[in-house]
């Protein structure tokens, strides 16, 4: 039934291409919408709000102004989903591993967070330099249009410190974010399949699989939003200006400047980590890879704690 193993080296490869494509195609085709939202956050007094930032957009740059910054967000998220989603699940076995199978089903919770967290770490080395030139690219008028400007002049001006300057806020906020999209997704498909869902999930279809992954996966996505928007508004102010440091753009923007473009960022990563999570559990069933069901309670477990006969 299944074209490969559990936890082999293939089963990952697989993965890390499942998270490059969900990623990847994903950021891509938000592009307009994060131009505007990283204008807002950067750009307040001109760009007052979603249906403005839009307008005032297409007036000055024309329809093809809001796909600014395209290539930096395919490479740098291709790179991104490919390290998240691929080590998420080489943390997820090698942390159960060490829990022990009692331990790893009574500190789930706990153990998405740091499998998820783990993951982000290395995946957002990949992705800041990619997101360092996408920044310039959207909210520096005139700095450069294209990727192959913006990467000589970046480097040029600040050396390889200009691509990696943004890797803590970006630690910052993709952390935090990461842990929710994995942790809430995970503990929503096992509430979805357990209180909602009419059947057991090995009587639904995979196209109702499919779905339940979609509901929980938007589900997670706007408390991901929520949880991440301040660092993301440092993130895209550090990247527009030379020389200050998270901190001192954190006490500049105060409590609601961070808090700026919040409704955007709800719409798109609610919208995002959907199509991200229904596109990655699309490419396992695709290829044919293990998909385990929600945990159950080890039957040691149930024995220990008196619940069998």
């Amino acid at each position: 039934e299944y074209s490969c193993a559990y936890g082999s080296g293939r089963f990952f490869m697989l993965c890390g291409l499942g998270g490059i494509i969900s990623c990847g195609t994903t950021h891509t085709a938000l592009v307009p919408l994060d131009l505007v939202k990283c204008r807002i956050q950067v750009d307040p007094q001109k760009y007052k709000s979603i249906f403005n930032g839009f307008s005032v957009t297409v007036k000055e740059d024309g329809v093809r102004g809001l796909a600014k910054g395209w290539a930096p967000t395919f490479i740098g998220y291709s790179m991104q989903g490919l390290c998240k989603f691929g080590f998420y699940e080489v943390f997820k076995i090698l942390y159960g591993n060490m829990l022990g199978e009692e331990n790893a089903y009574l500190w789930r919770t706990s153990l998405y967070l740091a499998a998820s967290a783990s993951a982000e770490f290395f995946a957002d080395i990949a992705l800041a330099p990619m997101e360092a030139a996408k920044v310039r690219i959207q909210t520096q008028p005139g700095y450069a249009n294209t990727l192959r400007q913006a990467v000589p002049k970046m480097f040029g001006e600040e050396g390889i410190w200009a691509f990696y300057k943004g890797v803590a806020p970006l630690w910052m906020r993709q952390i935090p974010y990461t842990m929710m999209k994995f942790a809430c997704f995970e503990r929503t498909v096992e509430a979805l399949y357990k209180y909602v869902v009419p059947k057991p999930r090995s009587e639904c279809s995979k196209g109702e699989q499919l779905v339940v992954t979609f509901v929980a996966g938007y589900i997670a996505g706007v408390f991901c939003a929520i949880v991440s928007h301040p660092a993301d508004s440092v993130v895209s102010v550090l990247n527009k200006e030379k020389g200050s440091s998270a901190s001192q753009v954190l006490m500049r923007l105060g409590f609601k400047g961070v808090w700026k473009g919040l409704f955007a960022r709800i719409i798109m990563i609610g919208t995002l980590t959907a199509l991200q999570w229904f596109i990655y559990d699309s490419v396992k069933v695709y290829f044919r890879l293990p998909r385990p069901p929600p945990p159950e309670m080890p039957e040691s477990l149930k024995k220990k704690l008196g619940l069998t006969q």
